[in-house]
């Protein structure tokens, strides 16, 4: 295996890094691999409750591909036994179980959306299901005197909930340890995971220490902020920007974030050389209409390709500049019989992700039908009487209703 230089690997994967904990073993580590000519093993736990993948889940994901093509081992382990658990990481009430079937197709998923960033060839992916379901209690009790209730209510989630008196399931505090017992099962040499994720990696140092393991390095990542540009990218707050999007809306959505994040997103979401950071960030600041559109291509052409970037940038100058309605638009056919309440039509269209998202859109004046712009959230259309007529929804989005 021929590394490349550790310094440049070092260069490359501090890019956009909130913390590495700590650096100088991930050095170390680097060093040993290209001595020892052996790949290190990086470790990812996959949420298997949030199966829909956006830009925000992407930066965790590029981190690894960097590791990925510098040589390293990816085993992403799909969390089919925690997720009837439940991570509390970031949650201020005790998160719903999923069953073991549940977390198994939701796996699944996320490995076809991640295949889209890594290479799937080069992917070990396992189901800690694999280790901790054949757990006795007894080896639960032994592993849970590997912390106690004091290191537990450091984390700013337990700790908050905590001093407000809300619930606290014992449960809960399985969580990092068996996340952490995944790090001993396969000697993860580093694991990678957003700022939320600090406590549960370190937790994972500390299992690994207990056993005689040579302890992870942790690197965390931030936590992208979404369209909004205040909370962060998810998909029930309708501010992501989804993997599996099409370009044009993929394009067109990254030109609605705010400027301010323009070089966040160069940063986090795209694949421009580390070397160009500088120039692009002075682009963003001085330029930001031009940096926005060299962004949208940048980030379209890493899920679509140049060619379909190319024609997704032309589609926006078309729809959105120059005011043309396109010639493809799809069409959808309702599975009512009378009337419907325009935001359950929007909802289930999926034009918009929620009955709250699509009411606000409306107030904003971001939907019309056939060109006519809807304020009222309360409407309701006949479809066999109304159809066929065409909704419009934020400056790019068009849909042929049908009968």
């Amino acid at each position: 295996m021929n590394f490349p230089p550790v310094e440049h690997q070092i260069l490359h994967l501090k890019r956009g890094v909130e913390e590495i904990i700590p650096e100088n073993e991930l050095r170390t580590k680097l060093l040993h691999a290209e001595e020892t000519n052996t790949p290190l093993t990086i470790k990812l736990g996959c949420d298997p409750s949030r199966p829909d993948l956006h830009l925000g889940h992407a930066v965790v994901l590029r981190k690894l591909r960097q590791f990925q093509d510098f040589g390293h081992e990816i085993v992403l382990i799909v969390g089919d036994f925690t997720g009837m658990i439940g991570d509390a990481s970031g949650r201020s009430k005790m998160r719903p179980a999923l069953t073991l079937e549940e977390t198994r197709r939701n796996g699944e998923t996320y490995f076809q959306q991640a295949s889209r960033i890594l290479a799937p060839q080069r992917i070990r992916i396992v189901y800690n299901s694999e280790w901790l379901g054949q757990l006795s209690f007894q080896d639960v009790v032994l592993l849970a005197g590997k912390s106690t209730v004091a290191r537990m209510l450091e984390r700013d989630d337990f700790a908050g909930r905590y001093q407000k008196g809300d619930p606290i399931g014992i449960h809960e505090f399985l969580y990092p340890l068996a996340q952490a017992q995944d790090s001993v099962e396969i000697n993860a040499d580093i694991e990678l995971g957003g700022t939320d994720q600090k406590f549960n990696l370190l937790m994972g140092r500390t299992l690994q220490k207990s056993v005689g393991q040579s302890p992870q390095v942790c690197i965390t990542l931030p936590i992208l902020e979404g369209l909004d540009g205040k909370e962060k990218m998810s998909k029930s707050l309708d501010n992501y920007i989804g993997l599996t999007e099409s370009a044009e809306t993929m394009y067109g959505k990254v030109l609605s974030i705010p400027d301010s994040l323009i070089y966040r997103y160069f940063e986090l979401a795209s694949d421009e050389a580390t070397t160009d950071l500088p120039m692009l960030q002075r682009l963003s600041s001085e330029n930001p209409r031009d940096a926005k559109h060299r962004l949208a291509l940048s980030i379209t052409r890493l899920y679509h390709g140049a060619n379909k970037a190319e024609e997704a940038r032309e589609y926006f100058e078309r729809t959105v500049i120059h005011k043309q309605v396109p010639d493809d638009i799809p069409s959808y056919k309702p599975e009512v019989d009378g009337a419907i309440g325009l935001l359950t039509l929007l909802t289930m269209a999926g034009l918009t992700s929620s009955n709250g998202a699509a009411r606000r859109l409306v107030e904003q004046g971001g939907v019309s039908i056939n060109g006519d712009k809807v304020l009222d959230p309360r409407m309701e259309i006949n479809i066999p009487e109304s159809a066929p007529f065409t909704v419009k929804v934020g400056k790019r989005r068009y849909l042929n209703i049908i009968k």
